[in-house]
């Protein structure tokens, strides 16, 4: 008999991660929009983002611990259904009933997320089981394509809302609720690696890796929180914080950010090694671009500083992922299903600090002091505020990846 071709496996997994963008990237385009229409604060704003990853969280840590239960076919083949319905709960409880709008998008979330959850768990793992020449590319690759659908979101979004106003912004979630219902018809049309969701490495699990798992985990939380503080926050801040028009600080701001998200990616797919080097350089120059946005009050310098974090955090994920693939080979579904997990956590995190941070700043006394030293409104310096915030994650993250640089280097000469 012969093999099975995968080539179709892979797409269907490319383009449900191409897919799966909108729900991260468009809460984020529409977060003013919520503020302005239903008054919903910075803070609660954020709250959504922590529910978000949260809920993907719980995934995470339910397949970590309970990884045999499931049938890896049947979740990747629902995984897209949720997404479907979760968009579509988000998108006509606010139209119908705005006095519950924050109920109606924080229901939504929650259904979108676990769908998101069961993307990374499952998704990363089915790509690294697909025979290949070149696994680290195709991981890569998998990622890249995440970020370029979120430029795809933006740029339709944003275009969408410039013509038809921001109160049909209901009508563009129903239209990203779609897409993933192709998902849905390409995984009953492609056969399915296996994956033993039990044993891995020969009967260890993953967990029983100790401190050296704990460590990846960590990293990835911190990278995760450097990345996703900024995407969440890019689009309002420019509106808000450098008064920016929508359309163009979504367009020059989130959907720069992505496009250097995925080139980082895809140069790394092609041409990239050394990913300790790379995590290294990148939480450096995460720390110095979260600075620059908090420090200086120039729109132009602010904007580049932003979109540059794209770039710096591009493989700050997907690197912590093909470091654990080096450091513990065939590490299996539990593994990824933790990495997640800690990827989750940092995603949730990070926005909603910023978030609390803008919020509480802004109402501190001495903000309209500041704001009047710099010629900004209190909001703007709460804004500010939350972005050098921000650069404490990949400050840790950097302490943290040099760390385990060094534990690594330890237990490899050791073991000789």
């Amino acid at each position: 008999m012969s093999s099975p071709n995968f080539k179709a496996t892979r797409r269907a997994c490319y383009y449900t991660y191409l897919a799966m963008s909108s729900v991260f990237s468009l809460p984020p385009v529409l977060f003013v929009t919520f503020r302005e229409m239903y008054g919903i604060s910075y803070t609660f704003l954020g709250t959504l983002v922590l529910v978000n990853f949260c809920t993907q969280l719980a995934i995470d840590l339910i397949f970590s611990l309970f990884s045999s239960r499931f049938n890896p076919l049947k979740t990747v083949q629902i995984m897209p259904l949720l997404t479907s319905l979760g968009l579509v709960v988000y998108a006509l409880v606010p139209a119908f009933f705005p006095q519950y709008a924050y109920v109606g998008l924080l229901v939504g979330t929650v259904i979108f997320s676990v769908s998101a959850g069961l993307c990374e768990v499952l998704l990363s793992p089915t790509v690294a089981a697909l025979p290949s020449n070149n696994p680290e590319r195709d991981m890569s690759t998998l990622h890249s394509l995440y970020a370029y659908g979120v430029v795809g979101v933006v740029l339709v979004s944003t275009l969408f809302l410039q013509l038809f106003g921001r109160e049909s912004w209901m009508f563009l979630t129903l239209f990203w609720a779609v897409l993933p219902l192709i998902s849905f018809v390409l995984f009953h049309l492609c056969p399915m690696p296996h994956m033993d969701l039990t044993q891995e490495n020969g009967g260890q699990k993953a967990p029983r890796k100790g401190f050296g798992m704990a460590l990846c985990v960590l990293c990835i939380f911190l990278g995760s929180a450097s990345e996703n503080a900024m995407t969440n926050w890019i689009s309002g801040y420019m509106e808000k914080a450098l008064h920016i028009s929508k359309a163009l600080g979504d367009v020059l701001g989130l959907a720069s950010f992505a496009v250097l998200l995925g080139l980082g990616r895809t140069w790394y797919a092609k041409r990239g090694k050394n990913i300790t080097a790379v995590l290294l350089w990148g939480m450096v120059g995460a720390i110095g671009c979260y600075l620059v946005a908090g420090l200086v009050n120039h729109p132009a310098v602010c904007l580049a500083a932003c979109t540059l974090t794209g770039l710096c955090t591009s493989m700050l994920w997907p690197g912590m992922l093909i470091f654990m693939e080096e450091k513990f080979p065939a590490a299996g579904v539990t593994a990824y299903a933790l990495m997640a997990a800690g990827g989750d956590f940092g995603g949730s995190v990070g926005p909603q600090l910023l978030g609390i941070v803008a919020d509480q700043v802004s109402l501190l006394p001495q903000a309209a002091q500041w704001g009047r030293a710099w010629g900004l409104s209190p909001e703007q310096i709460g804004l500010k505020a939350g972005m050098l915030v921000g650069a404490l994650f990949p400050l840790l993250g950097l302490v943290a990846v040099l760390y385990m640089k060094r534990y690594f280097a330890h237990k490899k000469a050791t073991a000789v």
